[in-house]
């Protein structure tokens, strides 16, 4: 029996055998068609592990007649690099030179920026792939000379279209005929959370270990209680992050609610309660200022008890949250008074509000009618400036009325 991974000998070899990402590699998709031209240009892979990204840059060469050279940035060098570039020049590199680039986030400034006179000049075609963001994580120049795609986690039914192809293979070199349901097999395909390879290694896994037939019930040992893609440190940490945040601002509590669950059974309490409680600030806000009190001590009750018995505090309060009315203003005022600063102005504090022994001319608002008086409190250069603005619900608005009546204004 040759001894690599499964997944990695069922590799498919063109695009018609791949899973998924019909919107690059199908019939209709963006990849294939320029491939069918002979159009190769450099290109940006991003999407979670298992997807195809790999798979793709190996047709993409197979199909360009490239010679292509694979490195992962997270054990690559300069030097390796510089290493690909020399045989690129040589007799080896006569047909073009493909660098797949694998997890290129790990190269720093420096390292990516070695790659961009090759890119240029055409000696390397460069087809690099990573799992994060790469508008974060890749250096603005190679962006600009590169086309970038986004792979989507590939669906349960297209995962197991793979995993009768892998079962079939399995029975031929073992010269058995183990059987699994396409029910069973749908559930590892589901278990694998859009990762293709990670569904084949667990079906070589279940393969293994049973008898004449895979069952669900066998798949049930091999089967985490954690549910869900999620890495704590990558790209879906912070897309389900997003995700909460969004819905919460969204007002869709059945959203909001879901990926807390997502978020909690992953395992990520403590990111969890940091964006709850950013959120409460931030979107709900002045609209209903008990929210952030309420979040306070709804956080604090999760963290005493740990999970499971936190899910309770953080869905009352992320409910509460995407129900509750919505104002920004508070940070739309904070954004307003940054860029004054930051445009230079109100550098001088007016002199009777400075901390002196002298109150300057400082009036004390507490000895008026109201707690109020007029005075100035703002730089001379911002005079008149609001960077506060009142917002539309109930709560802002009252308060609007009532500084409006103490100070005399009107409409």
């Amino acid at each position: 029996m040759e001894n690599r991974p499964l997944a990695d000998l069922l590799r498919p070899k063109d695009f018609d055998e791949m899973v998924g990402q019909k919107h690059l590699f199908g019939q209709n998709g963006v990849v294939s068609a320029m491939c069918r031209r002979g159009y190769i240009t450099n290109m940006i892979f991003f999407g979670p592990p298992g997807t195809g990204k790999t798979t793709a840059a190996n047709i993409i060469a197979e199909k360009s007649g490239m010679t292509i050279h694979r490195l992962n940035a997270t054990t690559a060098s300069l030097a390796d690099v510089k290493a690909v570039i020399a045989e690129s020049g040589s007799l080896f590199g006569s047909r073009g030179t493909l660098l797949y680039l694998d997890e290129i986030q790990y190269f720093n400034k420096k390292q990516q920026q070695s790659l961009l006179e090759f890119m240029e000049s055409g000696q390397i075609t460069l087809i690099a792939s990573t799992t994060e963001n790469p508008y974060m994580y890749v250096y603005n120049a190679i962006l600009s000379r590169s086309a970038v795609f986004e792979f989507k986690p590939v669906s349960a039914e297209d995962v197991k279209e793979r995993l009768v192809v892998a079962l079939d293979h399995l029975n031929r070199e073992q010269n058995l005929a183990k059987t699994a349901s396409d029910e069973t097999l749908l559930a590892i395909a589901s278990a694998a959370c859009g990762d293709v390879r990670r569904a084949i290694n667990l079906l070589e896994n279940l393969y293994f270990a049973s008898e004449s037939e895979i069952t669900k019930e066998t798949l049930a040992e091999f089967t985490p209680k954690t549910v869900g893609n999620f890495d704590k440190d990558g790209t879906m940490h912070y897309d389900l992050i997003s995700a909460l945040q969004k819905s919460v601002r969204g007002s869709d509590p059945d959203a909001a609610v879901f990926y807390l669950a997502r978020l909690l059974e992953g395992g990520d309490l403590i990111g969890a309660c940091r964006r709850i409680g950013q959120m409460a600030n931030e979107d709900v806000g002045l609209a209903y200022p008990m929210a952030a009190a309420i979040t306070d001590a709804c956080i604090n009750t999760a963290l005493r008890l740990g999970m499971p018995e936190a899910s309770a505090p953080l869905s009352n309060c992320i409910i509460m949250l995407a129900t509750a009315p919505k104002s920004n203003s508070a940070m739309e005022a904070y954004f307003a008074a940054k860029k004054a600063i930051e445009e230079g102005k109100g550098q001088a504090i007016p002199s009777h509000l400075r901390q002196t022994e002298l109150f300057n001319g400082y009036k004390y608002p507490h000895e008026y009618p109201a707690h109020w008086v007029k005075q100035q409190y703002l730089p001379n250069d911002l005079v008149g400036t609001h960077f506060y603005r009142y917002g539309e619900n109930k709560t802002e608005q009252a308060a609007r009325e009532y500084w409006k009546k103490i100070k005399g204004e009107s409409d």
